[in-house]
């Protein structure tokens, strides 16, 4: 009989720089392929899907932890693409690994992240991402945001509005 393992593990967010944006494009790879359930991305000629907002998106780029392991990352930009409102951080990419799904890790990373953000936010999540969809209700219930939908770019779009005030010191 194998017993359960009852080690904690410890979820780390760390802010990206030039050196891990290769690591970033990679995972950028496994990201948009499970996108492709909800909505279509382009193959290029050479078997890697296109993507061009890695410079836009580039401003507060994160990786995500889990104990020593890579699990995923975060792109944090200074505006809201769907609705044009400036200053608000917008989360425009967020992506865990499917291995580490289901443990609470992205959770506590967007935690993490949403720390070293204060003020206005905005998540966005096409309507058609049902698991987005569901994931970014339960990680912005804290924050008790207020919910919009919003047609951008001919997709039906679930906005997540709030403020993220600076950690307490004790």
């Amino acid at each position: 009989m194998k017993l359960a393992s009852t080690k904690e593990t410890t979820v780390t967010t760390i802010k990206a720089d030039a050196r891990h944006r290769p690591v970033v494009e990679n995972l950028i790879q496994l990201y948009l392929y499970d996108m492709t359930a909800s909505l279509p991305f382009p193959i290029g000629n050479g078997g890697r899907f296109e993507y061009e907002m890695l410079d836009r998106f580039w401003q507060h780029p994160y990786l995500i932890f889990q104990d020593d392991e890579l699990a995923g990352f975060a792109l944090v930009i200074d505006e809201c693409p769907v609705t044009g409102t400036a200053p608000c951080f917008f989360m425009a990419e967020f992506f865990v690994l499917k291995a580490y799904r289901g443990k609470g890790i992205g959770m506590e990373a967007f935690s993490q992240i949403i720390k070293h953000h204060s003020g206005k936010w905005h998540i966005g999540v096409i309507n058609k991402n049902e698991p987005a969809c569901a994931f970014w209700k339960k990680a912005t219930a804290n924050q008790k945001p207020e919910t919009f939908s919003k047609l951008f770019d001919n997709e039906e779009w679930q906005l997540y509005e709030f403020t993220a005030t600076p950690p307490s010191i004790i």
